[in-house]
């Protein structure tokens, strides 16, 4: 399993398969990409990270298994309402963008405190209507946000549940986006 000690071999093998597809970035762009996907703001942290991570001795070996950040992938079919929704309503920041070409679907990255959201217009690439569950903390004060913003579909509430209180909100393609902040144990 590779780790953030790969970035530039994980670089050159990313742009490797974008040029196959013949989508032409450079080398530069691709680590910055590569950063990004390590939770890095870019290459030079990136290699800020790696080049502290050698001055100390001897690495620690990888652990066997490890998941990095998840980032659901969220169906859209209008590119404004999505923007609307996710930017406008949520609060989010759109990261990047992609499209093959002119004239195909978007496929963007949306964040905000940590969250990470794929969106995609693609054919196949999720299922509307789903629901994606996200553990908070500030809760009330997201709700009291959400609240003023005064959002014409959505007038989400606080809900009690055993496993905390809960934010629902639906975005305009049926996707469900489940806030919950835990009890305090």
């Amino acid at each position: 399993m590779r780790s953030f000690l790969d970035a530039k071999t994980m670089a050159r093998a990313l742009r490797a398969e974008f040029e196959s597809r013949g989508i032409a970035l450079t080398h530069s762009e691709v680590l910055e990409l590569v950063a990004r996907q390590f939770g890095c703001t870019g290459w030079n942290e990136m290699a800020a990270k790696i080049a502290g991570e050698g001055e100390s001795g001897p690495l620690p070996a990888p652990p066997t298994v490890s998941f990095g950040r998840t980032a659901p992938i969220m169906r859209i079919f209008d590119e404004e309402r999505a923007a609307e929704f996710y930017q406008g309503f949520l609060g989010f920041s759109r990261d990047w963008e992609h499209r093959f070409g002119d004239n195909f679907p978007l496929y963007a990255q949306v964040s905000r405190a940590g969250l990470v959201l794929h969106l995609s217009g693609h054919h196949g690439d999720a299922t509307p209507g789903s629901t994606v569950f996200v553990t908070m903390t500030g809760i009330r004060a997201f709700h009291a946000e959400l609240s003023a913003r005064k959002y014409r579909h959505n007038k989400p509430g606080l809900e009690e549940a055993p496993w905390g209180l809960t934010l629902e909100v639906v975005d305009p393609f049926g996707n469900r986006i489940r806030f919950c902040e835990p009890p305090v144990a």
